[in-house]
């Protein structure tokens, strides 16, 4: 189970302050419950982990087997929530060069489906040219642009490759469960589907199948997965205690710095393998909350990597940020510094010590370093990268993320935003009914 420390925010912000959130929380975790509050449609994710089957679990592994007994890789063809919780994820709990090794246990995760670069689906296409690969085509609707478009090059060489009948075994559809041009094709071609429940946006999705597949397929334990974010459910419920509640403290200490100028929240890890997770987070916060001109800016860093990068502007730039470091508290594997006779480095006062201790020290005088510097820091501590931890830690970011958007004062659950760029690229494009945009759009050029 994580853990959350905010004493470090204190001397910005007050104890007192944060605790006297609690009402307004509580509010926002009835409207949630109650589903009474802007958004309710899309709730679904809520009591999730809570919900999900054995028997729907077994069937996620035994498509996943299919797949990895049939391809050498595998494309997950998605863009924003439809790959990012699923990248996120895999990339956490996979060795770091396990796709440079000659054998391997498991497929190649490819994705692809999330740019319109011609050079990189091109690069891909040419990669796969010898290989048995398959698609996990992700789509509610199957018409968005950069899925679309990706997936239709990736069915066609599929099946010029691998023979029609091959490419349904190794083709599965995640989609509507009625509707929709990858439901319809999905159905005409016969191909295995999972369904996107309609109550669940994108970025809330990575515990349905559109992140459970992929990662299965990639070899990790989805029950596991599912299990902490059950428990992280529970530990963040309605039921428990403002004090205790890990989820409800988080929402209501990012509100308050908001409050006192605090406009830019940056996601700090100290490990490589949580920067995809970091990217889904972004995607979680900065599409539920930037609206009504109004929402912290997520961003993020890998450190100490962006340490020798960012650390300048964030040690002494504007005083606009505050820090959330995701600490991992037991790292996997053991490596010690070796000594060495000349010590032209003047590394020989690491001697014996483990790397992890160096990165830990770094962490911690980071953190002091930063606070001193004007920049408040709130601790998230996971014992280690477990399928288990990693379901706890996106579930307690999802509910904090619903109170959150709840006491900033928008509606967490919808993206109107997003719409603005597809109906100027459709126009410039002159896709069939947006002539007048066209018109409208060419006379600004």
């Amino acid at each position: 189970m994580i853990n959350l420390n905010i004493e470090k925010t204190f001397g910005f912000i007050s104890k007192e302050k944060v605790s006297a959130y609690e009402a307004e929380v509580k509010a926002a975790q009835e409207m949630l419950e109650k589903g009474t509050g802007k958004g309710n449609d899309f709730l679904g994710w809520l009591h999730l982990p809570s919900s999900i089957t054995k028997e729907h679990l077994a069937d996620l592994n035994a498509t996943a087997k299919v797949l990895r007994d049939n391809c050498e890789v595998v494309i997950v063809a998605g863009i924003g929530g439809s790959y990012l919780g699923a990248r996120a994820v895999i990339e956490a709990l996979s060795n770091s060069f396990t796709w440079l090794q000659n054998k391997k246990a498991d497929p190649i995760m490819i994705y692809a489906g999330h740019n319109i670069s011609e050079d990189y689906l091109y690069e891909l296409t040419e990669y796969l040219k010898d290989k048995k690969f398959g698609v996990i085509n992700i789509s509610k609707s199957g018409t968005t642009t950069e899925t679309a478009l990706a997936f239709r090059l990736l069915k066609k060489q599929c099946e010029d490759q691998r023979g029609k009948e091959t490419a349904k075994k190794v083709i599965v559809a995640v989609t509507d469960a009625k509707k929709g041009a990858a439901r319809v094709t999905a159905d005409k071609e016969g191909y295995k589907t999972f369904i996107i429940p309609d109550n669940v946006g994108g970025r809330f999705s990575v515990l349905t199948p559109v992140g459970l597949l992929p990662i299965a397929v990639a070899g990790f334990d989805i029950e596991k997965l599912v299990a902490g974010a059950a428990d992280m459910e529970k530990a963040c419920g309605s039921d428990v205690a403002f004090a205790e509640n890990p989820a409800a403290i988080y929402a209501a200490t990012r509100n308050e710095l908001y409050r006192n100028g605090k406009k830019i929240e940056i996601l700090v890890n100290f490990c490589p393998k949580l920067h995809y997770v970091s990217e889904w987070w972004k995607q979680l916060y900065g599409e539920s909350e930037g609206k009504d001109n109004k929402g912290i800016f997520p961003a993020s860093v890998d450190f100490s990597t962006d340490l020798h990068s960012m650390g300048q502007w964030i040690q002494e730039g504007e005083r606009s940020i505050f820090e959330t470091v995701i600490s991992v508290e037991k790292v996997n594997h053991k490596l010690e510094v070796p000594s060495d006779e000349a010590n032209l480095d003047g590394l020989n006062f690491l001697a014996g010590k483990r790397v992890d201790e160096v990165n830990k020290m770094a962490e911690l005088g980071t953190q002091l370093a930063h606070v001193d510097g004007g920049v408040p820091n709130m601790r998230i501590v996971l014992p280690e990268l477990t399928e288990y931890n990693i379901g706890g830690l996106l579930y307690f970011f999802e509910k904090a993320c619903g109170i959150s958007g709840y006491l900033l004062g928008v509606n967490p659950f919808n993206q109107p935003g997003v719409e603005a760029y597809k109906k100027n690229m459709f126009a410039l494009l002159n896709k069939p009914g947006y002539e007048e945009e066209s018109k409208a759009i060419q006379a600004r050029l």
